[in-house]
């Protein structure tokens, strides 16, 4: 009597679970099986769940979320209905395969967002805000069409779909299918980063193809890669890693995997053609001017690459710009040393009646370019000696003003007046070859005149500074007194 007593009032311990977990199933079964991607009904094969049916995409995400939870909850307390959990794994496979297929159709109607300022604005809105779209009627997703490259230029994905890839991403990844759920990203994603890059004009070339290029193809894949440069980072690559950012916000290590994953080959070869091209051999003191473009970019884009690619997964990015940038400064200048050899060599004789040399033209029309990028040059040569292996005598090196009267002069202000001084000793000595010694004052008179309308009338001015220019002008004035007393 007492036993019985006993047993009626002690339940078994876990029937009010099983219960529960029964209960839980029978509500969220319906909607599930209603959306499975392999049932016979037609509706359910064809229909897009988010798109057509926003309301129920809600309902349906929270019977996962339910079912997730009542399975964990089973597992936790022992339950022994094996019955129960067989059937709850077989509806969460059948919403897993669900929310991949939406997932999928989703990114695949929306592959050129990348209007950052709705991006930007979306990823700082509260993360409780409704991830499903509450309308109905029209499709919220844009349909593909157009170039790529209008696209990329500014056609935004709409909230709506952003918000149901994070909710899809969010709910699979706290049931334990984030990897499935990131592999589609990955494959979709990776494929509008190369695709972009492409239609911008970003090719892959190995150094040996870029060695065996005229400089004529090269250049043009250098000006390809200029106009298209600004674009892969700020909007390409930033967009990618606001999306990603976005979409799985849920999980650091997916998030992060992600990004890496889709970015990373098609952002090593961006900066990698700078560390080819840069040390392309068929070089010329032309060519310098392209270099320096192409560092200007590079240099102006670094802090956005640094922050864009923060990741430790993601530093091999950050160390090809690096070292591209590197090897430019490098190329950049290995020419300017072979510009000061190649006036220091210039064996022309002087023309006739003391007029101007070619030499002046072409010296002082390819500083006054130079100094154009007198900011990038000063970066560049930094922590370059100012001549090395100089034929000229010692007491030449004091003769520009803005290197021995101010002792805070920039070393790029040293390196312009340092070049215009080799061209000024050249014209001294190519002076001597006329036997007619006033009409040699006149050769010199006409060439530093033109030096000097050259620096005045240029950025040059700002480089050299105005005593230099004075300091000029006396010595043309000098070089007239001389021609007027000997003749």
């Amino acid at each position: 009597m007492r036993n019985r007593s006993s047993s009626s009032a002690s339940p078994p311990r876990y029937t009010f679970y099983d219960r529960l977990f029964a209960e839980t199933i029978t509500t969220v079964e319906p909607v599930i099986r209603k959306w499975d991607v392999q049932a016979s009904v037609t509706i359910a094969r064809i229909s897009y769940l988010f798109r057509d049916s926003p309301v129920e995409a809600k309902q349906f995400l929270g019977c996962v979320d339910d079912l997730q939870r009542v399975m964990v909850f089973a597992v936790a307390h022992s339950s022994d209905s094996e019955l129960l959990l067989v059937r709850a794994q077989t509806l969460m496979q059948i919403a897993m395969k669900r929310l991949q297929k939406e997932f999928y159709t989703i990114l695949s109607g929306n592959r050129y967002f990348l209007d950052l300022e709705t991006v930007s604005a979306r990823s700082s809105r509260a993360s409780s805000q409704s991830t499903v779209s509450d309308s109905d009627g029209d499709s919220p997703y844009p349909q593909e069409g157009g170039e790529v490259l209008d696209k990329v230029a500014g056609i935004s994905i709409s909230d709506p779909s952003v918000a149901d890839l994070k909710a899809i991403a969010t709910c699979m990844i706290g049931a334990g299918y984030g990897k499935e759920c990131a592999k589609v990203y990955n494959i979709i994603r990776k494929s509008v980063i190369d695709e972009t890059l492409y239609h911008l004009g970003i090719e892959k070339f190995s150094s040996s193809q870029i060695q065996k290029m005229d400089w004529e193809v090269l250049e043009r894949k250098i000006l390809n890669w200029q106009s298209g440069i600004r674009i892969a980072v700020r909007t390409l690559f930033l967009g990618e890693r606001i999306l990603c950012d976005e979409v799985f916000s849920a999980s650091d290590h997916i998030r992060e995997s992600c990004f890496a994953k889709i970015s990373k080959d098609g952002a090593i070869n961006l900066f990698d053609f700078l560390e080819s091209a840069a040390k392309y051999k068929k070089t010329s003191i032309e060519k310098m001017f392209r270099y320096l473009d192409l560092y200007e970019a590079i240099s102006e884009l670094s802090p956005e690459i640094q922050s864009i690619f923060s990741f430790d997964s993601t530093a091999a990015v950050k160390s090809q710009a690096a070292t591209s940038l590197s090897k430019l400064g490098d190329a950049i200048r290995a020419m300017l040393s072979e510009f000061d050899v190649a006036i220091q060599k210039d064996s022309t004789k002087p023309p006739p009646g003391g007029a101007i040399h070619p030499l002046t033209r072409y010296v002082m029309n390819f500083l006054v370019f130079l100094a154009d990028y007198s900011g990038t040059v000063s970066e560049i040569i930094a922590d370059w000696p100012l001549s090395s292996q100089s034929p000229l005598p010692e007491s030449y090196f004091s003769s520009p003003s803005s290197m021995n009267d101010d002792s805070g002069a920039s070393t790029v202000s040293a390196k312009f007046a340092w070049l215009v001084l080799v061209l000024l000793c050249k014209l001294d000595s190519k002076a001597r070859h006329y036997r007619d010694v006033p009409l040699s004052y006149v050769f010199l008179a006409n060439n530093l005149n033109y030096v000097v309308s050259k620096v005045r009338s240029s950025n040059l001015s700002l480089v050299l500074g105005s005593d230099w220019i004075f300091k000029q002008e006396v010595k043309v004035k000098q070089f007239i007194a001389n021609y007027e007393r000997l003749s």
